[in-house]
């Protein structure tokens, strides 16, 4: 015989405190559930994270972006040769595929044959930059300025031709390297019957949001890199970057130096010398004679007993000229590699100068880094090229046209 069946017809403690439970629900949600979490004890909610994927940065313009552009913490530049039977008319089909391809995916839009559309919807502030090395000006017919070639040899190169010269020059720029990644892919897809790859380097600064906006950058030594700098948007900014010229008016010249820095030996030198080497304290980037980085260098200051509190061989001396017109607007980045050899460190920077002319503003200020900065005992430029940027183009037009017609 089964047992009996029990009905309960009195309230138990379970069901009053199941009871009380709902009741408590019912209250929280009167007075606003968060209220009555924070009185429980629970932690505060999270706050709001501020996310950055999506912002972009105009394409369109008088210039072209990715130069004026605060930069980005990632950076990777291609150099392309063209192909033998590349003529004018294709090398104006190929800057009207890219430019398109650019104005999508700097806008957050997917590539017009996006295999993998949803890598482009995070722009992270994108910027496709193009530029024209010797050849590719003659094959369109164009009239090359003076400086578009080679650098002059200098002493302290060691040059290697895979990271040196090139016909075309893809820039990508971004606060993700995703980002980066992904438009690199698509621009080689349209380029690869035009151009074969010769070079690729890439770089990095600090993340987004490491350190206040405007912040000047350092490189791998630990040093301040790029306090001289013009200030975009001033008449002092213009007169140094951008071009007059022929087709190239509201482009620019452009330098690309890789530095090789040995980390290594830089170990041993102690941080005084490290200071006398680079004529800045490393904590402030003031200047040994100063107290804040943008402080001016005096030059003419002696210590107690006659020699200059700024040596003659510091980088700063050498790199600072008497001639104001030999400025340039350095945007560069830093690179680290696999070590090799038994080293800890394969390490550098990517030197990217944007000026108007380069015979009249880069190589004089590197002659006298040649001639004598104590730097060079560690640092060894390994590429080197050239390149004219021209300017930016309007909605329905491409890069290029100035010069392609």
């Amino acid at each position: 015989m089964s047992a009996p069946r029990i009905t309960r017809r009195g309230a138990t403690r379970r069901q009053f405190l199941l009871g009380g439970a709902v009741a408590g629900v019912g209250a929280a949600t009167a007075i606003g559930l968060d209220t009555a979490l924070r009185a429980a004890g629970s932690p505060d909610p999270t706050p709001t994270e501020e996310v950055h994927g999506a912002d972009t940065v105009p394409f369109h313009g008088v210039h072209q972006a990715g130069i004026a552009t605060a930069p980005q913490a990632h950076a990777t530049l291609i150099g392309l040769d063209l192909r033998a039977d590349v003529d004018r008319s294709a090398l104006a089909r190929l800057m009207r595929i890219l430019t398109d391809d650019a104005v999508r995916l700097t806008a957050g839009e997917p590539a017009l044959a996006d295999s993998e559309p949803e890598l482009a919807l995070a722009p992270a502030r994108l910027t496709v930059t193009f530029g024209f090395g010797p050849a590719f000006v003659a094959r369109a017919g164009g009239s090359a300025p003076a400086w578009l070639a080679p650098l002059p040899a200098f002493a302290v190169d060691r040059l290697r031709p895979e990271f040196s010269d090139g016909d075309l020059l893809l820039q990508v720029c971004a606060d993700d390297p995703l980002t980066v990644a992904h438009t690199v892919r698509m621009l080689l897809k349209d380029a690869r019957s035009f151009a074969a790859v010769r070079w690729t380097q890439s770089g990095f600064r600090r993340a987004r949001g490491s350190e206040a906006s405007g912040t000047t950058m350092r490189n791998l030594f630990g040093q301040i890199d790029g306090t001289a700098n013009p200030r975009p948007g001033t008449v002092d900014f213009d007169r140094v970057v951008w071009s007059t010229q022929g087709w190239l008016s509201g482009g620019t010249g452009f330098v690309l130096r890789r530095i090789e820095m040995n980390l290594d030996t830089w170990d041993v030198l102690d941080r005084g010398g490290r200071e006398q080497a680079a004529g800045r304290f490393l904590a402030s980037g003031a200047p040994l004679t100063g107290v804040r980085e943008h402080d001016e260098p005096d030059f003419a200051a002696t210590t107690a007993v006659g020699f200059p509190v700024i040596p003659e061989f510091s980088h700063l001396r050498r790199a600072r000229s008497d001639d104001a017109t030999q400025r340039m607007l350095r945007r560069a980045y830093n690179y680290d590699e696999r070590p090799t050899g038994g080293g800890v460190s394969s390490s550098g920077l990517l030197f990217a100068s944007f000026q108007a002319d380069v015979d009249a503003q880069f190589t004089p200020v590197q002659r006298r880094l040649d001639e004598l900065d104590l730097l060079n005992r560690w640092t060894t430029p390994i590429g080197s090229a050239v390149f004219a940027i021209p300017p930016g183009c309007l909605a329905g037009g491409f890069i290029g046209e100035t010069l392609l017609g």
